[in-house]
């Protein structure tokens, strides 16, 4: 088990990520890679990268956002710790219109749209029930000061929506510009998620709901959300699983990944390298890839 007892030094103030933070690419494993892909270029018109025996990178042309694994084994995800989704966030709202417009081109079917106030998210799952979110964000002058916790979400309002892209034809790829926005994970515990991803990793709490909570760098909206809605007390998934292999934060100097390695490391929290950085387990043995941006 994780120790989740940060010292003095990890919790002393300016132990926080820094807010120029970026979320890289999200690792998931698919049990088809070819179906998959092929969900992602026509539902949501992404661009493949590359591509190798059981891997595949997509994103705008520009910047890869999702990597796909495949393991033919892969079962569904179950009542585990994991992946609740992932939110793809689009440059403007009208990139946002074009996706929508895309997802009704294709019929893909959504689960849910939603007007959060600081943004508005369309919800859907890809091929395999990896929970996608479709987001794009108010300017920060517009954002209410509770960041849109105090209340229940709105009805995303899809009529306003569509207008900012009256007339147009659906796109054959995404607009340039698309990247991860945030991460929202089933965990067993909100406390001791915070007390991780909190006092440990740097992210700072906006709100904890009880039942679920939601932490960000440079105050933004949350880069991360966790819950118990899949039961408290949850574990890690089993080994073939479909479902998130390790999400990644970017931070802009090799001494800001350093920092963040050293205060795990002090709580004895056990890390290992990566190509530029380090992987750290969560308690769910959820994997956090932390790396200098490039």
């Amino acid at each position: 088990m994780t120790n989740l007892t940060p010292s003095p030094t990890d919790t002393a103030p300016g132990a926080t990520l820094p807010a120029a933070l970026r979320l890289g690419p999200v690792h998931l494993t698919v049990t088809d890679l070819g179906r998959a892909t092929a969900w992602y270029e026509r539902s949501l018109g992404l661009r493949v990268h590359s591509t190798e025996a059981r891997t595949a990178e997509l994103g705008d042309g520009l910047d890869t956002v999702i990597v796909l694994h495949e393991d033919p084994a892969a079962q569904p995800a179950g009542h585990d710790a994991g992946l609740y989704h992932y939110a793809l966030l689009y440059p403007t709202r009208e990139a946002l219109a074009r996706a929508a417009l895309r997802l009704a081109a294709t019929r893909t079917p959504i689960e849910g749209a939603s007007d959060h106030h600081t943004h508005e998210a369309i919800y859907l799952p890809d091929a395999d029930g990896n929970g996608i979110e479709l987001a794009w964000d108010r300017s920060r002058a517009a954002w209410p000061a509770d960041l849109g916790y105090g209340g229940r979400p709105d009805p995303l309002d899809f009529a306003s929506l569509m207008a900012t892209v009256t007339g147009e034809e659906p796109a054959a790829r995404v607009d340039p510009g698309l990247r991860i926005g945030h991460m929202h994970l089933h965990v067993g515990d909100v406390k001791q998620a915070i007390a991780f991803y909190g006092e440990l990793v740097g992210f700072e709490t906006q709100v904890d709901l009880g039942s679920a909570a939601f932490v960000s760098a440079g105050g933004y909206h949350h880069h991360l959300g966790v819950n118990v809605w899949r039961g408290r007390g949850v574990g890690a998934p089993p080994a073939h699983t479909v479902g998130l292999r390790h999400w990644t934060v970017q931070l802009p100097q090799d001494a800001d990944v350093a920092e963040v390695r050293a205060r795990l490391q002090r709580a004895g929290v056990a890390t290992t390298d990566a190509e530029t950085g380090f992987e750290v387990e969560d308690p769910w043995s959820i994997r956090l890839r932390i790396e200098v941006a490039s």
